[in-house]
């Protein structure tokens, strides 16, 4: 029990956090939960999602206790301002979330339970993928599936004239780079899940770099690109490409265009039959689209220069590199081959699935 309270403890606190806005009440409040926890085990129905389970008691008591430090506050006198909308902000906002459920329950129920549980109950995507009984691959598909069916029902209302026009002008004056990626990296954990990848993209004229943080399929096979590691098999890139290909279009470029809640925005630019198309992507799979096919990527200059938030690795502080992550790969495909030999329709050496 005190091996699994500890492997949760962090997130419960940062939800707890979240909710009363002091880190010390939620050490308080999480360690109530973990009482709670421990007294009730019997009402846990699935063992293997107590993640899950013991950070969502800690969110009930964190909103208990909110409810109570709420009622204890006094009135404000009455020649202060009130903090409160008035009634037509209060208008206002109630519309915008009745949109926003709205938009939220037209989407397919998978999408729904992982928007709900990430972005409102302010799970991880480990704990969101615990209480689904998936993949966490599949919960950032989900996720990134959701976003793109919600950005234009949200947009309606979310964007006025004023402020589309000011996009358009903010767009036509964007200022873009060529770049290319000089490296991957990783930290060192014995857990693989805990081990975080970023890629470094590099100015081509310059000496402005960019880190984004990926996924460790996207940075392994990036990895194994950049050392020129040659598979017996194509992998999903490489397939990709030459369907594009087969369709009589190619990929003309790809272009990281924008920085939205903590999250980097791509898209890949196909040059098709009927003209220029330009397809919404991740940067992790646009930059390894753009090494397989050998399309330049660009990069909206205001990028560089970001600041790390707190808590993030400076690249050069993740000791694994590129040459490493790829050779640890060709190990897991020869030890798997070995282990398993090729399964129907593969080569011996193609990586495991």
């Amino acid at each position: 029990m005190a091996e699994l309270l500890r492997r949760h403890w962090d997130t419960a606190v940062l939800l707890a956090a979240r909710v009363l806005g002091s880190p010390d009440m939620a050490r308080d409040a999480v360690q109530e939960a973990a009482i709670a926890a421990m007294t009730n085990l019997e009402r846990l129905r699935s063992p293997e999602r107590f993640g899950a389970w013991f950070c969502g008691i800690a969110l009930n008591v964190s909103r208990g206790w909110l409810r109570q430090l709420r009622s204890e506050v006094p009135g404000l006198r009455p020649d202060l301002a009130s903090r409160s909308p008035d009634p037509a902000e209060a208008a206002e906002i109630a519309d915008t979330a009745a949109r926003v459920r709205g938009a939220i329950a037209a989407l397919a129920d998978g999408q729904q339970d992982a928007v709900r549980l990430f972005y409102l109950q302010g799970l991880s995507h480990r704990e969101v993928a615990e209480e689904l009984g998936i993949s966490i691959g599949a919960v950032k598909a989900r996720l990134h599936q959701a976003r793109a069916a919600l950005a234009p029902k949200l947009i309606q209302f979310t964007v006025t004239p004023e402020a589309e026009e000011r996009t358009v002008t903010a767009t036509d004056a964007e200022e873009w780079a060529e770049v290319q990626v000089s490296e991957v990296r990783r930290s060192q954990h014995e857990d693989p899940w805990r081990r975080e990848y970023v890629m470094v993209l590099a100015e081509r004229d310059g000496d402005r770099t960019l880190p984004i943080w990926i996924g460790t399929a996207e940075a392994t096979v990036l990895a194994l690109m950049l050392e020129s590691v040659e598979t017996p098999r194509p992998f999903p890139y490489k397939l990709a490409t030459g369907l594009v290909e087969a369709a009589g279009s190619r990929i003309t470029e790809v272009r990281i265009t924008r920085l939205l809640d903590s999250i980097f925005y791509a898209s890949v630019v196909v040059q098709g039959p009927d003209g220029p198309r330009e397809v919404d992507a991740r940067p992790s799979d646009a930059v390894n689209l753009a090494v397989v096919s050998g399309a330049p990527i660009r990069l909206n200059t205001s990028l560089f220069g970001l600041v790390l938030p707190p808590g993030c690795p400076e690249p050069p502080s993740l000791p694994v590199a590129t040459v490493d992550i790829a050779a640890e790969a060709q190990l897991r495909m020869r030890e798997h081959a070995k282990r398993y030999g090729p399964q129907p329709g593969e080569a011996a050496g193609d990586p495991p699935a």
